[in-house]
């Protein structure tokens, strides 16, 4: 099944939605086709613009308060795929709390990060001081690209402009 990438009035990235309902957002006057694919989408009576990119016409405001659920493969894809710790990319890799949550710590974006397994046997039940340990960027909310990314099961090219003015 064919994706499009949905696109802010502000042309940041929102979204991925099925070309089904891409054709209708834009049928209904929601939103304009920025690029095609070049070929036709057809019905029984007429023929339309196959939307590879759509860009809603009126702003959609994401209230910053909004949280998207932490999933691992978000903090793993936010991290690069490296231990915040040490920084190695292989071995097994697990997820670990900042502020360990049995101290009060949240599973928010700010407090969670990714680290290998023995990092996070290292580092335990103990704050960062505590275990003589520093992270090497600081956890943030991802942007709204990198979910964009996980969203579709490949990138296109022609989404490659939109999603890296965001990220």
């Amino acid at each position: 099944m064919a994706h499009v990438l949905v696109l802010n009035a502000s042309y940041e990235p929102l979204n991925v939605c099925t070309v089904r309902r891409a054709h209708v957002l834009v049928f209904k006057g929601k939103a304009e086709v920025i690029e095609d694919l070049g070929k036709p989408l057809r019905s029984a009576a007429a023929e339309f613009v196959w939307p590879h990119v759509i860009r809603l016409l009126r702003y959609i405001r994401v209230p910053k308060s909004v949280q998207r659920k932490i999933s691992r493969r978000a903090l793993f894809a936010r991290d690069q795929w490296r231990c915040q710790y040490c920084g190695h990319d292989s071995g097994k890799l697990t997820l670990d709390h900042v502020v360990p949550r049995s101290r009060g710590g949240d599973s928010t974006w700010e407090n969670v990060v990714t680290s290998c397994a023995p990092c996070n046997l290292r580092k335990g039940n103990r704050t960062l001081d505590e275990a003589g340990m520093r992270l090497h960027a600081h956890p943030r909310q991802p942007p709204p690209a990198l979910f964009v990314t996980l969203a579709a099961p490949r990138i296109p090219d022609g989404w490659q402009p939109y999603l890296t003015a965001f990220a």
